[in-house]
Protein backbone atom coordinates (compact mmCIF):
# COMPACT_ATOMS: atom_id res chain seq x y z
CA UNK A 1 0.00 0.00 0.00
CA UNK A 2 1.18 3.35 -1.10
CA UNK A 3 2.00 5.72 2.07
CA UNK A 4 0.35 8.98 2.31
CA UNK A 5 2.44 10.97 4.06
CA UNK A 6 2.41 11.94 7.97
CA UNK A 7 1.62 13.99 10.83
CA UNK A 8 4.20 16.64 12.53
CA UNK A 9 2.91 18.00 15.71
CA UNK A 10 5.23 20.31 17.79
CA UNK A 11 3.44 20.66 21.53
CA UNK A 12 3.51 23.77 23.27
CA UNK A 13 2.79 24.62 26.45
CA UNK A 14 -0.03 27.29 25.41
CA UNK A 15 -1.14 25.65 21.38
CA UNK A 16 -0.05 22.65 19.34
CA UNK A 17 0.98 22.57 16.00
CA UNK A 18 0.09 20.21 13.68
CA UNK A 19 1.03 19.72 9.89
CA UNK A 20 0.07 17.31 7.49
CA UNK A 21 2.75 16.27 4.86
CA UNK A 22 2.56 14.61 2.25
CA UNK A 23 5.46 11.72 1.39
CA UNK A 24 7.69 14.01 -0.09
CA UNK A 25 7.98 16.42 2.58
CA UNK A 26 5.35 18.64 1.37
CA UNK A 27 3.44 20.93 3.87
CA UNK A 28 -0.04 20.16 2.62
CA UNK A 29 -2.07 21.97 5.35
CA UNK A 30 -1.48 23.38 9.03
CA UNK A 31 -3.74 23.95 12.08
CA UNK A 32 -3.18 24.95 15.92
CA UNK A 33 -5.31 23.95 18.93
CA UNK A 34 -4.98 25.25 22.54
CA UNK A 35 -3.15 22.93 24.69
CA UNK A 36 -5.02 21.67 27.80
CA UNK A 37 -2.90 21.56 30.73
CA UNK A 38 -5.56 20.87 33.07
CA UNK A 39 -4.74 17.49 35.53
CA UNK A 40 -1.48 17.35 34.60
CA UNK A 41 -1.83 17.17 30.85
CA UNK A 42 -4.03 14.03 31.10
CA UNK A 43 -6.21 15.43 27.91
CA UNK A 44 -3.53 16.49 25.82
CA UNK A 45 -2.42 13.02 23.98
CA UNK A 46 -6.40 12.70 23.51
CA UNK A 47 -7.06 15.76 21.96
CA UNK A 48 -4.19 15.38 19.63
CA UNK A 49 -5.40 12.24 18.82
CA UNK A 50 -9.30 13.01 18.22
CA UNK A 51 -7.86 16.14 15.94
CA UNK A 52 -6.45 14.11 13.96
CA UNK A 53 -9.06 10.89 13.53
CA UNK A 54 -11.29 13.98 12.45
CA UNK A 55 -8.55 15.08 9.50
CA UNK A 56 -8.24 11.40 8.43
CA UNK A 57 -12.16 10.91 8.17
CA UNK A 58 -12.62 14.23 6.36
CA UNK A 59 -10.02 13.15 3.50
CA UNK A 60 -11.00 9.08 3.82
CA UNK A 61 -7.69 8.39 5.21
CA UNK A 62 -6.96 5.40 7.28
CA UNK A 63 -4.78 4.58 9.61
CA UNK A 64 -2.89 1.78 7.40
CA UNK A 65 -2.61 4.50 4.82
CA UNK A 66 0.06 7.21 6.52
CA UNK A 67 3.39 6.75 7.87
CA UNK A 68 2.42 7.42 10.85
CA UNK A 69 2.91 10.55 13.48
CA UNK A 70 5.67 12.73 14.45
CA UNK A 71 5.55 14.83 18.01
CA UNK A 72 8.20 17.24 19.56
CA UNK A 73 7.18 17.97 23.37
CA UNK A 74 9.29 20.41 25.49
CA UNK A 75 10.85 18.01 27.60
CA UNK A 76 13.50 15.28 27.31
CA UNK A 77 12.40 11.91 25.56
CA UNK A 78 14.48 8.72 25.33
CA UNK A 79 15.25 6.29 22.32
CA UNK A 80 11.56 4.21 23.31
CA UNK A 81 9.51 7.41 23.54
CA UNK A 82 9.30 7.67 27.44
CA UNK A 83 9.10 11.21 28.45
CA UNK A 84 11.12 12.35 31.34
CA UNK A 85 8.78 15.59 32.95
CA UNK A 86 7.57 18.22 31.13
CA UNK A 87 7.17 20.85 33.32
CA UNK A 88 4.93 23.20 30.92
CA UNK A 89 2.86 20.20 30.28
CA UNK A 90 2.34 19.21 33.59
CA UNK A 91 3.71 15.63 32.96
CA UNK A 92 5.52 13.26 35.09
CA UNK A 93 7.04 10.41 33.47
CA UNK A 94 4.70 9.94 30.40
CA UNK A 95 4.94 6.78 28.13
CA UNK A 96 4.79 9.27 25.44
CA UNK A 97 5.07 6.92 22.22
CA UNK A 98 3.22 4.10 23.76
CA UNK A 99 0.21 5.72 24.34
CA UNK A 100 -0.03 7.56 21.41
CA UNK A 101 -0.21 4.64 19.21
CA UNK A 102 -2.53 3.33 21.17
CA UNK A 103 -4.81 6.02 21.02
CA UNK A 104 -4.04 6.50 17.06
CA UNK A 105 -3.84 3.59 15.93
CA UNK A 106 -0.55 4.44 14.02
CA UNK A 107 3.20 4.10 14.12
CA UNK A 108 4.62 7.17 16.48
CA UNK A 109 7.66 8.70 16.89
CA UNK A 110 8.88 11.46 19.41
CA UNK A 111 12.06 13.53 20.39
CA UNK A 112 12.50 16.75 22.28
CA UNK A 113 11.29 20.29 20.59
CA UNK A 114 14.07 21.84 19.81
CA UNK A 115 15.86 18.46 18.55
CA UNK A 116 12.59 18.19 15.96
CA UNK A 117 13.08 21.61 15.33
CA UNK A 118 17.08 21.06 13.97
CA UNK A 119 15.64 17.95 11.95
CA UNK A 120 13.05 20.70 10.54
CA UNK A 121 15.98 22.93 9.61
CA UNK A 122 18.13 19.90 8.16
CA UNK A 123 15.63 18.55 6.04
CA UNK A 124 13.30 21.52 4.67
CA UNK A 125 15.24 24.98 6.13
CA UNK A 126 18.80 26.76 7.01
CA UNK A 127 20.43 23.45 7.04
CA UNK A 128 19.08 21.61 3.25
CA UNK A 129 21.83 19.89 1.62
CA UNK A 130 23.48 19.31 4.84
CA UNK A 131 24.03 16.26 6.81
CA UNK A 132 24.80 17.54 10.26
CA UNK A 133 24.27 20.84 12.42
CA UNK A 134 23.72 22.71 15.37
CA UNK A 135 20.00 24.93 16.18
CA UNK A 136 20.15 26.76 19.36
CA UNK A 137 16.61 28.93 19.58
CA UNK A 138 16.74 32.14 21.82
CA UNK A 139 13.83 32.92 23.54
CA UNK A 140 12.68 33.11 26.90
CA UNK A 141 15.31 30.20 27.66
CA UNK A 142 17.41 28.53 25.04
CA UNK A 143 16.86 25.21 23.28
CA UNK A 144 18.92 23.36 21.28
CA UNK A 145 19.28 20.51 18.98
CA UNK A 146 22.00 18.69 17.28
CA UNK A 147 21.58 16.53 14.40
CA UNK A 148 24.87 14.67 13.25
CA UNK A 149 24.16 12.26 9.84
CA UNK A 150 20.99 12.89 9.59
CA UNK A 151 20.05 11.52 13.25
CA UNK A 152 19.11 13.82 15.90
CA UNK A 153 21.33 13.10 19.01
CA UNK A 154 19.03 12.52 21.71
CA UNK A 155 21.60 10.91 24.20
CA UNK A 156 20.54 7.95 26.86
CA UNK A 157 17.95 9.86 28.51
CA UNK A 158 16.60 12.25 25.77
CA UNK A 159 18.69 15.35 26.89
CA UNK A 160 21.28 15.47 24.91
CA UNK A 161 21.98 18.89 22.71
CA UNK A 162 20.74 20.98 26.03
CA UNK A 163 22.60 23.54 24.56
CA UNK A 164 21.63 26.34 27.11
CA UNK A 165 22.24 24.52 30.50
CA UNK A 166 26.26 24.24 29.38
CA UNK A 167 28.12 26.06 32.27
CA UNK A 168 29.99 28.64 31.00
CA UNK A 169 30.76 30.59 34.04
CA UNK A 170 31.04 28.17 37.13
CA UNK A 171 31.89 30.96 39.34
CA UNK A 172 28.01 32.33 38.46
CA UNK A 173 25.79 33.02 42.31
CA UNK A 174 22.57 33.59 40.36
CA UNK A 175 20.40 30.09 40.27
CA UNK A 176 19.68 29.00 36.81
CA UNK A 177 15.70 27.80 36.34
CA UNK A 178 17.76 24.34 36.01
CA UNK A 179 18.94 24.39 39.31
CA UNK A 180 22.62 24.89 38.33
CA UNK A 181 24.60 27.96 38.30
CA UNK A 182 26.82 29.41 35.28
CA UNK A 183 24.41 28.04 32.48
CA UNK A 184 24.58 29.55 29.06
CA UNK A 185 20.86 30.07 29.68
CA UNK A 186 21.85 33.23 32.07
CA UNK A 187 23.68 35.09 29.72
CA UNK A 188 22.44 34.62 25.80
CA UNK A 189 18.34 33.86 26.20
CA UNK A 190 16.40 36.94 25.57
CA UNK A 191 15.91 36.82 29.64
CA UNK A 192 19.33 37.26 30.32
CA UNK A 193 19.64 40.37 28.00
CA UNK A 194 17.07 42.11 29.71
CA UNK A 195 18.67 40.91 33.08
CA UNK A 196 22.18 42.48 32.09
CA UNK A 197 20.50 45.45 30.75
CA UNK A 198 18.49 46.22 33.60
CA UNK A 199 21.64 45.16 35.79
CA UNK A 200 24.12 47.97 33.66
CA UNK A 201 21.21 50.21 33.96
CA UNK A 202 21.25 50.24 37.47
CA UNK A 203 24.70 50.06 38.02
CA UNK A 204 26.35 53.09 35.74
CA UNK A 205 25.20 56.61 34.49
CA UNK A 206 25.37 55.65 31.16
CA UNK A 207 23.19 57.41 29.03
CA UNK A 208 20.79 54.76 26.82
CA UNK A 209 17.34 55.65 25.45
CA UNK A 210 16.79 51.86 27.69
CA UNK A 211 16.19 54.10 30.41
CA UNK A 212 13.46 55.98 28.46
CA UNK A 213 10.94 52.93 28.00
CA UNK A 214 10.26 49.25 28.34
CA UNK A 215 13.27 47.00 28.34
CA UNK A 216 13.01 43.57 26.23
CA UNK A 217 15.24 42.21 24.21
CA UNK A 218 13.49 43.57 21.24
CA UNK A 219 14.28 47.08 22.09
CA UNK A 220 17.97 46.03 23.48
CA UNK A 221 18.73 44.81 19.75
CA UNK A 222 16.79 47.55 18.18
CA UNK A 223 19.09 50.50 20.92
CA UNK A 224 22.25 48.47 19.75
CA UNK A 225 21.88 48.53 16.20
CA UNK A 226 21.37 52.01 16.06
CA UNK A 227 24.45 52.49 18.45
CA UNK A 228 23.53 52.71 22.00
CA UNK A 229 26.74 51.73 24.06
CA UNK A 230 25.16 50.51 26.68
CA UNK A 231 22.66 48.40 24.49
CA UNK A 232 25.90 47.25 22.56
CA UNK A 233 27.48 45.82 25.75
CA UNK A 234 24.52 43.55 26.41
CA UNK A 235 24.79 42.55 23.23
CA UNK A 236 28.40 41.49 23.36
CA UNK A 237 27.55 39.96 27.20
CA UNK A 238 25.47 37.56 24.84
CA UNK A 239 27.20 37.17 21.95
CA UNK A 240 30.43 35.49 23.50
CA UNK A 241 28.61 33.57 25.66
CA UNK A 242 27.07 32.34 22.47
CA UNK A 243 30.59 31.79 20.69
CA UNK A 244 32.05 30.31 23.83
CA UNK A 245 29.00 27.63 24.36
CA UNK A 246 28.89 27.23 20.23
CA UNK A 247 32.54 26.42 20.26
CA UNK A 248 32.68 23.68 22.99
CA UNK A 249 29.74 22.38 20.91
CA UNK A 250 31.38 22.48 18.40
CA UNK A 251 34.63 20.85 19.17
CA UNK A 252 32.32 17.93 20.48
CA UNK A 253 30.39 17.46 17.47
CA UNK A 254 31.89 19.03 14.50
CA UNK A 255 28.58 20.08 12.70
CA UNK A 256 28.56 21.54 8.85
CA UNK A 257 26.45 24.45 9.81
CA UNK A 258 25.35 26.43 13.24
CA UNK A 259 22.43 27.81 13.15
CA UNK A 260 20.71 30.30 15.29
CA UNK A 261 16.55 30.40 15.80
CA UNK A 262 14.24 31.99 18.13
CA UNK A 263 12.23 35.19 18.53
CA UNK A 264 15.85 37.15 18.80
CA UNK A 265 17.01 35.61 15.35
CA UNK A 266 15.57 38.55 13.51
CA UNK A 267 17.87 40.59 14.39
CA UNK A 268 19.85 38.67 11.63
CA UNK A 269 23.47 39.29 10.80
CA UNK A 270 23.92 41.85 13.29
CA UNK A 271 23.84 39.04 15.45
CA UNK A 272 25.33 36.64 13.84
CA UNK A 273 28.41 38.14 12.42
CA UNK A 274 28.98 38.98 16.34
CA UNK A 275 28.33 35.62 17.49
CA UNK A 276 30.72 34.66 14.79
CA UNK A 277 33.62 36.90 15.87
CA UNK A 278 33.20 35.40 19.49
CA UNK A 279 33.31 31.70 18.42
CA UNK A 280 36.62 32.18 16.18
CA UNK A 281 37.84 33.56 19.81
CA UNK A 282 37.32 30.31 21.11
CA UNK A 283 36.62 27.71 18.60
CA UNK A 284 39.11 24.40 18.33
CA UNK A 285 41.54 25.66 14.78
CA UNK A 286 39.46 22.52 13.05
CA UNK A 287 35.98 24.18 13.37
CA UNK A 288 36.87 27.71 13.13
CA UNK A 289 35.31 28.23 9.89
CA UNK A 290 32.07 26.40 10.57
CA UNK A 291 29.22 29.17 9.38
CA UNK A 292 27.14 30.17 11.71
CA UNK A 293 23.37 31.73 10.46
CA UNK A 294 19.88 32.08 10.96
CA UNK A 295 17.48 29.24 10.93
CA UNK A 296 14.72 29.77 8.26
CA UNK A 297 11.53 28.01 9.40
CA UNK A 298 10.42 29.77 12.45
CA UNK A 299 7.68 28.47 14.34
CA UNK A 300 6.83 25.77 11.66
CA UNK A 301 10.49 24.08 12.15
CA UNK A 302 9.22 21.53 15.28
CA UNK A 303 5.83 20.93 13.36
CA UNK A 304 8.25 20.48 10.26
CA UNK A 305 10.63 18.22 11.71
CA UNK A 306 8.07 15.92 14.18
CA UNK A 307 7.27 14.71 10.30
CA UNK A 308 10.67 14.03 9.35
CA UNK A 309 10.86 11.85 12.34
CA UNK A 310 9.04 9.32 9.99
CA UNK A 311 9.73 10.67 6.34
CA UNK A 312 13.54 11.44 7.13
CA UNK A 313 13.35 7.57 7.28
CA UNK A 314 11.90 7.12 3.76
CA UNK A 315 13.66 9.87 2.23
CA UNK A 316 17.48 8.48 3.28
Amino acid sequence: MTKQGAFGVDVGGTSIKIGLFASDGTLEEKWQIKTDTSENGKHILPDIASFLAKQMDERRLSPEEMEGVGIGVPGPVDERGLVRGCVNLGWGHVELVQEMEALCGMKVKASNDANVAALGELYAGSGKGYDSLVLVTLGTGIGGGIVVNGKILQGAVGSGGEIGHITIHPKETRVCTCGKKGCLEQYASATAMVHWAKHLLQKEDTPSVLRQGEVTAKTILEAAKSGDALALRVVDIMTEALGLGLANVAAVCDPQLILIGGGVSAAGAFLTDRITAHYKQYAFPATKETPIRTAALGNDAGMVGAAFLLLGEVSR
